[in-house]
């Protein structure tokens, strides 16, 4: 199935989405390859945002705001990924969960993955209207969802670890 058609279908049903990926088995390379097309995503996202704010603020040129928000999307953000797996898998193995480091991972970047429609969407809000309640809804609704989607995750990837 397309990376689209995916990402697409977790929204109806983020469970289904994840068990099959899980099913297939452990694939480091598939993980590290969505979290980078993630980061990229990302960085596209703020680009509308970073054009505002060079036009506002002429200091800084759009060339350098685009270049630290590339450093940070695609290097920094999968490295804090990451770490905070591993921070989560040393809780899970404090509450004596059998949930591997690499579901959790998966999880993790299936769920960041699966919300950069909502972080796109959130960079053309910023872009064009800039800081506001338009703004703060969106962000809002993309961590509800990032959480559903996560949870719903961990809870199939523990359930299949038993």
């Amino acid at each position: 199935m397309a990376l689209t058609q995916d990402i697409f279908a977790t929204y109806k049903g983020p469970r289904r989405v994840v068990s099959r990926f899980l099913a297939q088995g452990r694939n480091e390379v598939r993980a590290l390859l969505f979290v980078l097309i993630a980061g990229v995503l990302m960085f596209i996202a703020v680009a509308p945002y970073q054009a505002r704010e060079a036009q506002l603020d002429p200091a800084v040129p759009f060339e350098a705001r685009l270049y630290w928000s590339a450093l940070f999307y695609i290097l920094i953000v999968p490295l804090m990924i990451y770490l905070f797996a591993a921070i989560i898998w040393g809780l899970a193995r404090i509450a004596r969960r059998q949930i591997t480091g690499y579901e959790i991972r998966f999880t993790l970047i299936w769920a960041l993955l699966a919300t950069t429609p909502i972080m796109l969407l959130m960079g053309l809000t910023a872009g064009f209207i800039g800081p506001s309640i338009q703004l703060q809804a969106i962000g809002l609704i993309w961590l509800l969802v990032f959480v559903w989607f996560w949870i719903s995750g961990l809870l199939i990837a523990d359930g299949a670890s038993k």
